[in-house]
């Protein structure tokens, strides 16, 4: 059993000298998109992240080992091998222990990130407070370690299968700052709105950098959250997405699907749904989420 951190060398190297690194999630690649295009968007997302002056670091867990930064074969594995599990928080020192391979959440992403050095992580869509919470106390884990990892996220906003306004109660009392960007409009995944205000705005990555920096030097803990509206041109508008996912969640209770098989369950049904539209609109936002963060990791290497 090793539960030190792989690094390929072009992380390393990044992180030593200093330059601009943005983490990425692998939950995407195993359990978020269909195959091929999970593998040809995380490759597309690590161009990107590099156009943009930084360097990728996709991480995961592969034959037990954290790994910060995959290679081609890597990311082929992830996208196709059967049972790569899903990794929470909770599930990391299992997949390490047994010499699992396994994708990563948002939750497990920012600590490894966190661990590696890392202040920038771009993601698709966080998760929150599930509807129906309160009888199911379903809430993700990508909230509380929100609120004690330092790690800048930036996402499309929560998904919008969640309970939005909880979320945003939510992520107030863990008192992790939730920034509109160039937007005051909270943004639902799928849609540029979701109804509900943005808790601050900001217009720019260097104004992101500058809050990443006053809330680590006054000694708060924990991450920010950046919501990236997704581009106009790729969105579907809230009033289409709301019914479809209404129709997806009574399709989720009918199977009896819960826990953390709940989010695949339900993208993959909005996918079918919308013949394919929300896939399209997913792998829109992601990559607009790799330019954002790219251009964040750089204003804050240069603070």
């Amino acid at each position: 059993m090793n539960t030190d951190l792989v690094l390929t060398a072009e992380v390393q190297d990044a992180l030593r000298e200093g330059r601009p690194v943005v983490a990425l999630e692998s939950t995407i690649i195993s359990h978020g998109m269909p195959y091929p295009q999970n593998v040809q968007t995380a490759r597309e997302v690590e161009d990107i992240v590099r156009a943009h002056g930084a360097v990728p670091a996709t991480i995961a867990v592969l034959h037990g080992q954290p790994r910060i930064g995959l290679n081609p074969d890597d990311l082929e594995l992830l996208g196709t091998e059967k049972d790569i599990l899903k990794l929470s928080l909770r599930d990391l020192p299992y997949a390490v222990a047994l010499g699992r391979h396994g994708a990563t959440t948002v939750a497990t992403t920012m600590r490894l990130a966190a661990l590696a050095g890392i202040a920038v992580f771009a993601t698709g869509g966080t998760g929150g407070v599930h509807r129906g919470a309160s009888a199911t106390f379903d809430v993700s884990a990508d909230l509380t370690e929100l609120a004690q990892t330092n790690v800048a996220v930036i996402s499309a906003g929560v998904k919008s299968i969640l309970d939005i306004g909880l979320t945003l109660e939510k992520l107030e009392t863990l008192g992790v700052p939730v920034l509109g960007y160039g937007s005051s409009e909270f943004p639902a995944f799928y849609s540029r709105e979701s109804g509900f205000a943005a808790p601050l705005r900001v217009d720019s990555a260097q104004e992101v950098a500058r809050v990443m920096q006053a809330k680590w030097a006054l000694g708060l803990s924990g991450g920010v959250l950046v919501a990236n509206p997704i581009p106009a041109e790729a969105e579907i508008p809230n009033h289409e997405i709301a019914p479809i996912i209404e129709r997806a969640l009574a399709d989720m209770d009918q199977e009896g699907v819960s826990g953390k098989d709940a989010t695949p369950f339900l993208l993959g049904r909005i996918v079918n749904i919308t013949g394919g539209a929300s896939l399209t609109a997913n792998i829109a936002l992601v990559k607009h989420n790799a330019a954002v963060a790219a251009q964040i990791a750089v204003a804050y290497a240069n603070t």
